[in-house]
């Protein structure tokens, strides 16, 4: 079968390229699924270019989401033509992932894709709209339902899919981005209005601003999900789930201790099977959204190496949804 195999060169210096490689063979408690849809994501991106924080087993195939359908069952919870989405877990981390034709996993990683969804769709939200759907229904489950939310890293894989979902659910959505060329493109997904990146004044040093959000959905940490945090209405909620402005975060207790805020940490990892069944439900059903398709760029896996460039140098556009 083919795959997109990372190999390590030396110390430093890592590779990446279509091979032929053997199916993999299962064993009790695990599934081979022929693979029909994966993804790409920034931990992709950082795998495929040796980050010890993601991969340290090589050769390695990348690829943090796959759907499917199962060929071969060695699991009493799974049977040949279940069809099955895979997230999370070591998947694509320092177990082989996705970006490959067949892939084997243990069944307890494995979720049966819900019936309004096929597998193209749910291969759409992946990885990146689980963690978006997941941020949002902290929001609503601390009681904000509805006001005005910002979105920060609005053009990337979460973001984009946050600004889509919460317009659906008839939020006020704010995007920041620090593409002015895409600012029609947040619009049409649903913000109300785009804050480009060098206008959210991160440099202010006040420990607290004027009341702005009801909530705020970070996707890229640091001194935006700091400068979000001073902008919280009362009782106002932030959720937290990326790193690609700064693993750091310099704030202050005000936001805290004056107006109740809440910091919601978002893992979309390690949570459990039975939390992510109910999330990828509300994917399929109050979630979901018609204009979702206007997020992709579908790419073979000969385009995934391109493809990780652009995620690496901030140049990516939504999601990329990789057909096998």
């Amino acid at each position: 079968m083919k795959a997109f195999v990372v190999e390590k060169i030396d110390d430093k210096k890592y590779e990446a390229s279509i091979k032929d490689i053997e199916i993999p063979t299962i064993k009790e408690d695990e599934i081979l699924i022929k693979c029909l849809y994966s993804s790409l994501n920034y931990k992709d991106a950082l795998s495929s270019i040796g980050n010890p924080g993601v991969t340290k087993v090589f050769p390695h195939i990348t690829g943090i989401d796959v759907s499917g359908e199962v060929i071969e069952s060695k699991s009493s919870n799974f049977k040949k033509g279940d069809k099955v989405v895979v997230t999370g877990y070591d998947f694509g981390m320092n177990t082989n992932g996705g970006h490959q034709e067949y892939a084997k996993v243990p069944s307890s990683w494995a979720i049966k894709i819900p019936k309004e969804l096929d597998e193209k769709e749910i291969m759409i939200y992946g990885t990146a709209g689980l963690t978006a759907a997941l941020s949002i229904n902290e929001l609503q489950q601390n009681n904000i339902t509805k006001g005005k939310i910002l979105v920060t890293g609005a053009t990337g894989g979460v973001g984009s899919i946050a600004v889509c979902i919460l317009s659906k659910l008839g939020y006020e959505v704010s995007a920041i981005t620090g593409k002015k060329e895409q600012i029609e493109f947040l619009k049409s997904l649903g913000a109300k209005d785009v804050i480009l990146r060098q206008e959210f004044d991160i440099e202010n040093k006040r420990p607290l601003l004027s009341e702005k959000y009801d909530g705020v959905v970070d996707t890229v940490g640091g001194e935006y999900l700091a400068h979000s945090l001073k902008q919280l209405k009362y009782n106002g909620v932030a959720t937290c789930c990326g790193l690609t402005s700064s693993y750091e975060l310099n704030t202050n207790v005000f936001p805290f201790i004056l107006r109740g805020v809440r910091l919601i940490g978002i893992d979309s990892v390690e949570i459990s099977l039975e939390k992510k069944e109910k999330i990828w439900q509300k994917v399929a059903k109050e979630y979901k959204v018609e204009n979702i398709n206007s997020l992709v760029t579908q790419i073979s896996l000969e385009q995934i190496k391109e493809a990780y460039n652009k995620i690496l140098n901030s140049k990516a556009i939504g999601r990329y949804l990789v057909k096998i």
